[in-house]
């Protein structure tokens, strides 16, 4: 998983314009943060990556380790978009567990992947809260082809209704994260695919 993103980050393009939302009417951040969140999204982009793609949705333009935000981790974009207009399960993405509880193979895992980053929100503690279940309906989604010239092909537009938990929070015997650890986060977004230079480091 740490590897896949970070091809998807170092193959990234430049972030487009888009418009979206991102909140939560109880929000629980592991020893940092409980109540309505409201993400205000400004940000949004696809970083297309063999088969895959990475969606990031976030507040403002800096580096995503200074930032709260979203990413959507799509495996196989085609078999996504074979399926527009239905929601698709979301779930863990593989090699997530807390510390001390082993990962097991998951032979069949979820198409979509979602992480919610408070980065901003709670600054030095690298609060990072998965998705655990929950639907993502696309309506549409780019092609993951970068030289994409059809402008219709370029669009991702979405909503998503999730229940998110830290690993953290986790029992140490691999069951669930319990019910009263976990938020709900709804989204939506709509964005165009723009190409350009890959995302620097350092301004």
């Amino acid at each position: 998983m740490v590897a896949l993103v970070a091809a998807l980050l170092v193959a990234a393009c430049t972030v487009g314009d888009g418009e979206g939302s991102v909140t939560s009417d109880d929000l629980k951040a592991h020893g940092c943060f409980r109540g309505p969140y409201d993400l205000g999204p400004t940000l949004f982009a696809s970083n297309p990556y063999r088969d895959q793609q990475l969606i990031r949705i976030q507040r403002g333009d800096d580096m995503e380790e200074n930032s709260d935000g979203v990413i959507i981790l799509v495996r196989n974009t085609g078999a996504v978009r074979q399926r527009l207009g239905q929601p698709l399960e979301v779930g863990l993405a593989p090699g997530v567990a807390p510390p001390g509880v082993p990962i097991k193979a998951d032979p069949d895992p979820p198409l979509v992947s979602l992480t919610l980053y408070l980065h901003q929100t709670c600054h030095g503690k690298n609060i990072a809260l998965y998705a655990t279940e929950g639907t993502i309906t696309f309506s549409s989604l780019f092609s993951g082809d970068p030289r994409e010239t059809d402008g219709g092909e370029k669009l991702s537009e979405g909503t998503f209704d999730v229940l998110v938990g830290d690993p953290r929070d986790q029992p140490s015997s691999g069951a669930p994260i319990p019910a009263e650890a976990l938020s709900r986060v709804r989204g939506t977004f709509r964005f165009y695919f723009q190409r350009g230079q890959p995302a620097q480091p350092f301004g």
